[in-house]
């Protein structure tokens, strides 16, 4: 007994801490490999991290808010901040999940940190405020680790394939061309796309010439490598040594192409500003070493004492607090079972769910903005082969040493270098495939589509609710108006293909009057519910009422193929005249002969 009860306990206690089901088997080869793929993941996160702080909003712009009086008296200060303060937030966000969810995930493949999607998301609430930026990423961590404990991650079964591909593409084609104006080298760009859009053309006179340069030719690199990974294919391992030694090459160069290209920009702006000439856009002064670990401001003081507490910042931020959690864990999870599927194996959405939630948390201690599994990063870890989450300590670990050693380096990153980075990650996000397909399987799903995709253009989170909203209401007629096959059989058959719940009963009974009551001698019917698997009161006592119509009619209805469970209801429910049998054969059969019994008396 003791035994069974100590085997309940590990197993428990093994659901709580996945790292007990893979550290006992760890061993020298999955350390090398762990550390191959983590060192490549952190070569790659560090300057996507940096980019990624921008897209966030960390840079000044003014905020839409109900509170537009703290706003103005807070402008100068996150002026100040921001201009010393941007591009760290990216790193600050990106070393915390590898700790975390080396503990408590079930995915050996993903890695969590800043990701395009929820910067963007960020940006249209954090609104330039590292203080609003760290209180969102805390309570996005307590509502999602509740969603964990309380079993809600059914909720994102509500948010449906068109919708999450509509938001997709609409933000891969607004952060991607939010980035236009750094290749360019503009200044005050409005922040709302559609002012985005005719500011940066109308300010094209004013680009600076280095910028438009050194961003093309980042751009070029950066596709140009791309492109060389993609057309490897598959090695062989009965290939030329020299051959399969080039591949390698040109597989790792691709792979870390991003700080290629910093590390180029950086060096070619660094060469120009001590020669004295002031070409390209740079990322200018950032916060030095580490992030100090401390519990996160709940509150704000302006630079003239005036207090901006902490039910003002949830006021201000508003539907963040429900969109934000709901798509990070949506974009989390979808990625950790697209990589489980690949690789054979499983994971457990509601501990994903809380090891994102615990992250925030965490995150939260160390200034960090909302963070989300990144579908590229994960890419690149189980590509090069990563056996353990092991290897997110080793990329935040890269991270770490970057924050503590390089951060002064960073001042002499170009906008443009970034900007370009940006552009490239969120182009594969453009999946022009999406609408043909679903036009071919069923055009109906275009409409959550194309009502977020367009949406999404004026605000991200009303695109999302939208689409949300128009499949709701699609899901809502299904449900209310299922499909019922009426046939004639000497007596009326109607077949109904779903649950009889209360959105159906108005249909049905004009059904029954249609075919049956209102015609002309009235006729008997069989209910053929052998697909019915619910049903509820409303239902029942609309039943009750059809059935005294038809007895008082002189006709019958029979129920045929109830289901154990519906029946029992039914059953309970003491309908007048309630007749039923096991198939419909039999129903069709018992009617007819009342038929044929009644026309001849």
């Amino acid at each position: 007994m003791e035994r069974v009860t100590g085997i309940r306990w590990y197993a428990a206690l093994r659901s709580c801490f996945p790292i007990l089901t893979w550290l006992p088997r760890y061993n020298l080869t999955w350390l090398k490999m762990d550390l191959i793929a983590g060192l490549t993941v952190g070569l790659t996160a560090v300057p996507q991290a940096l980019a990624y702080a921008e897209v966030a909003g960390l840079p000044v712009q003014v905020r839409t808010s109900m509170f537009f009086h703290r706003v103005r008296l807070r402008l100068r200060r996150v002026f100040l901040t921001q201009c010393l303060f941007v591009f760290q937030y990216g790193l600050y966000s990106a070393f915390m999940g590898g700790f975390i969810y080396c503990v408590f995930g079930t995915s050996k493949d993903i890695t969590l940190g800043p990701t395009a999607i929820m910067s963007l998301l960020c940006s249209a609430y954090i609104g330039g405020d590292p203080v609003f930026a760290v209180v969102l990423t805390l309570l996005c961590g307590v509502i999602q680790a509740g969603m964990a404990l309380l079993r809600l991650g059914f909720l994102l079964d509500f948010i449906s394939y068109p919708v999450i591909k509509g938001f997709t593409c609409a933000a891969a084609v607004t952060i991607g061309f939010g980035q236009v104006k750094n290749i360019l080298g503009l200044k005050e760009i409005p922040q709302q796309f559609f002012l985005q859009v005719y500011y940066t053309f109308h300010k094209i006179p004013e680009a600076r010439a280095g910028d438009v340069i050194l961003g093309l030719c980042c751009l070029f690199f950066l596709v140009m490598l791309t492109l060389m990974k993609n057309s490897l294919g598959s090695s062989e391992d009965e290939a030329p040594f020299l051959t399969r030694s080039a591949r390698r090459l040109v597989w790792s160069l691709a792979t870390i192409r991003n700080v290629l290209v910093v590390i180029a920009a950086t060096a070619v702006a660094y060469s120009a500003e001590v020669t004295g000439h002031h070409f390209f856009s740079l990322t200018g002064k950032t916060a030095k070493g580490l992030p100090p670990f401390k519990a996160p401001p709940l509150s704000e003081t302006v630079a003239n004492g005036t207090v901006i507490t902490f039910s003002d910042i949830m006021k201000d931020l508003g539907g963040g607090l429900a969109v934000i959690p709901l798509m990070g864990v949506l974009e989390s999870i979808a990625i950790a079972k697209a990589f489980a599927s690949k690789n054979n194996y499983r994971i457990d959405a509601n501990q994903e769910l809380f090891a994102i939630g615990l992250t925030n948390i965490m995150g939260s201690f160390v200034s960090a903005y909302p963070v989300t599994g990144s579908f590229g990063r994960t890419a690149v870890n189980s590509q090069t082969g990563v056996c353990s989450p092991t290897g997110g300590i080793v990329t935040g670990v890269i991270v770490l040493l970057s924050l503590a050693f390089l951060m002064p380096l960073f001042f002499y990153i170009p906008k443009a270098s970034l900007a370009a980075i940006i552009i490239c990650a969120v182009s594969p996000m453009i999946d022009f495939r999406v609408p043909v397909q679903l036009w071919r399987v069923k055009r109906l799903d275009l409409l959550p589509f194309l009502v977020t995709f367009v949406v999404s253009f004026w605000e991200v989170q009303y695109g999302i609710l939208g689409g949300v909203v128009v499949s709701g209401f699609m899901l809502l007629y299904i449900v209310a108006r299922p499909k019922v096959k009426v046939s004639d059989h000497g007596v009326l058959l109607l077949e109904l293909d779903s649950g009889l719940n209360f959105p159906v009963t108005e249909h049905l009974s004009r059904l029954v009057y249609k075919h049956a009551l209102h015609a002309s001698p009235p006729r008997c019917l069989v209910l053929d519910c052998s697909h019915v698997s619910s049903i509820d009161f409303t239902v029942v006592h609309e039943l009750t009422e059809l059935l005294k119509q038809i007895e008082l009619r002189g006709v019958s209805m029979t129920f045929a193929g109830l289901k154990p469970s519906v029946l029992k209801v039914l059953l309970t429910a003491d309908l007048p005249g309630f007749r039923h049998t096991d198939r419909v054969e039999e129903a069709l059969q018992l009617l007819t002969s009342i038929n044929h019994y009644e026309q001849q008396f």
